[in-house]
């Protein structure tokens, strides 16, 4: 058994954040699915957005948020995390993350992204997410009070209520979580103070996702499997122009090209969003995204198309360099046919219940980032606000560790794989993960109906069985992890989109097309604290 103070599932900026914010005084450990860096926060391409300039204010900020949640924004966590933006992008320039200069270097230059009604979007060029990660996992990386653990994926979180220590009528507490060397096969027992989920989002529950191969949902499952409350899970916000191509993998096709005359069109090339929204293809992105989603669905396409072809060649080329050279690689011409686009999972508005400090259900739990509900994003997730939220978020939760006593470290059990054998074949896994997927995206997706979520509740609950029995029998593998949690968070999607009587946001109902008068949030709490694919937990080896 390894012991520290902290323990922190995820390397993306909102793990980074907390680990650096504590190292001066505790001893962590940071454990990392694949390399620090191979992660969603990498991947951002906008900005963080904060009041920076005299022509603006915080009040701005907090209405544009609340504007665009549609309804479900937190006020007091709207103003909380808008207030700390000014100081968190001062503490990330203390740091060295390299933000693009105005070209008269007279300060930052500021951008302005959709649904923000000023110019305070600072970045690094259209990379920042990538600049703030590398900068920050240096910092961790060298750091000697932080151990990093890369390529390790955590199995289940450690309670006192699963080693039989809670206290009747008195909330457990974590007491750390069995993680799997990917390398080694091999499962160990780590014991902190306090854990730290912040493991992203839940983008590959879906077919098509702008998030890399490790958003699986783990916090959020694992969370969920230990008695933590989950809010919001249905909200899902969407890119609508994701190139579709079997060697693409995440491509987006920047909203610009729609901005420039890109027309969408069916396969039989008649256009359809002028049937949606009288903007046409100039309207804001949900929309766009939904209209795609609902002809799809409607027709059993596979996908829709963008054409800009009937623009001049040397125009389409010259505005769309990098979108021009990548479609030729794959054999596509867009100055003479149309781009093949769907919609792309993006990022997961819902997840673990959290307070103001990060804190989830149980005692020396949190959850920050993707991973949290915090309140902030509701229905819909504004530009740029998203990083913001999980450095602030970071601070906080660091902020109360910090001013926590000491408590004594149990001597935990270690993993108990003497029942289980070495899987004799993995075809299930990749099978189910594929079903997974492809059952999310044709009958969850955008568009939905009471039909389409009932049929997907069943196909969840038969995959669900198939991975139980493997699971049961078989040593754990990363694969079998995340199909798992994958499966687990689906299902949570589903059941909360089941409970949601209204349209909102993103997402159409055809059965209830019409907003609600009030804006609930919608709450999920585990009727048990063992994952529901555990039918009797005292006879699997993650009872522990």
């Amino acid at each position: 058994m390894q012991q520290f103070d902290v323990l922190i599932i995820g390397s993306g900026l909102a793990g980074l954040t907390v680990a650096l914010k504590v190292a001066s005084e505790k001893k962590v450990c940071l454990v990392s699915k694949r390399k620090i860096n191979d992660n969603s926060s990498s991947w951002a391409q906008g900005g963080i957005a904060a009041v920076l300039r005299d022509d603006d204010s915080i009040e701005a900020h907090i209405q544009d948020t609340l504007i665009a949640g549609a309804g479900l924004c937190d006020q007091e966590v709207t103003r909380q995390v808008v207030s700390h933006a000014k100081e968190t992008v001062e503490w990330l320039i203390a740091q060295g993350v390299p933000f693009t200069r105005e070209e008269d270097d007279s300060g930052y230059h500021l951008t302005r992204e959709g649904g923000h009604s000023h110019r305070r979007i600072i970045h690094a060029a259209d990379s920042t997410g990538h600049a703030v990660q590398k900068t920050l996992a240096e910092q961790v990386l060298s750091h000697p009070n932080i151990t990093v653990l890369e390529d390790h994926i955590a199995v289940d979180l450690i309670t006192s209520r699963k080693l039989g220590l809670a206290v009747p009528d008195s909330n457990p507490a974590c007491l750390g979580a069995y993680v799997l060397n990917n390398k080694t096969g091999k499962v160990m027992t780590i014991a902190a103070q306090n854990t730290v989920l912040a493991t992203g989002g839940a983008g590959k529950v879906y077919l098509y996702t702008t998030n890399p191969d490790v958003s699986t949902g783990d916090g959020i499952a694992m969370a969920w499997r230990v008695g933590c409350r989950v809010a919001n899970m249905e909200f899902v916000q969407f890119h609508p122009t994701c190139l579709f191509h079997p060697k693409a993998k995440s491509f987006l096709i920047t909203e610009a090209v729609r901005g420039e005359g890109g027309i969408l069109k069916l396969p039989d090339g008649k256009q359809f969003m002028a049937q949606h929204d009288e903007r046409g293809e100039l309207a804001p992105r949900d929309v766009v995204a939904r209209a795609i989603d609902f002809e799809m669905k409607k027709r059993g396409l596979d996908c829709v198309f963008l054409d800009i072809s009937h623009k001049p060649a040397d125009f389409v080329i010259s505005h769309f360099p990098t979108i021009y050279r990548r479609c030729m690689e794959l054999g596509i011409d867009i100055t003479k046919e149309p781009i093949p686009v769907v919609p792309a999972a993006h990022y997961s508005c819902g997840g673990v219940m959290t307070d103001q400090n990060g804190r989830t259900d149980l005692n020396h739990l949190y959850a920050i980032g993707e991973t949290a509900c915090t309140g902030l994003h509701g229905a819909n997730r504004l530009a740029s606000n998203s990083l913001l939220e999980c450095m602030v978020f970071g601070q906080a939760a660091a902020k109360e560790i910090l001013a926590q006593a000491p408590s004594p470290i149990i001597n935990l059990p270690y993993w108990d794989e003497s029942r289980v054998t070495d899987a004799d074949e993995e075809v299930i896994i990749t099978h189910n993960w594929n079903e997974l997927r492809r059952t999310m995206w044709n009958y969850v997706g955008i568009v939905r109906t009471n039909k389409r979520l009932t049929r997907a509740m069943h196909r969840i609950q038969m995959l669900r069985d198939e991975v139980h029995e493997f699971y049961s029998n078989f040593r754990v593998s990363n694969n079998l992890i995340e199909l798992r949690n994958l499966l687990q968070v689906a299902e949570l999607i589903v059941r909360s989109a089941m409970e949601r009587h209204e349209s909102r946001g993103l997402h159409y109902s055809k059965d209830y097309p019409e907003l609600t008068d009030i804006a609930v949030p919608t709450v999920l709490e585990p009727s048990n604290y063992f994952s529901l694919l555990d039918s009797d937990p005292s006879n699997s080896a993650d009872s522990q």
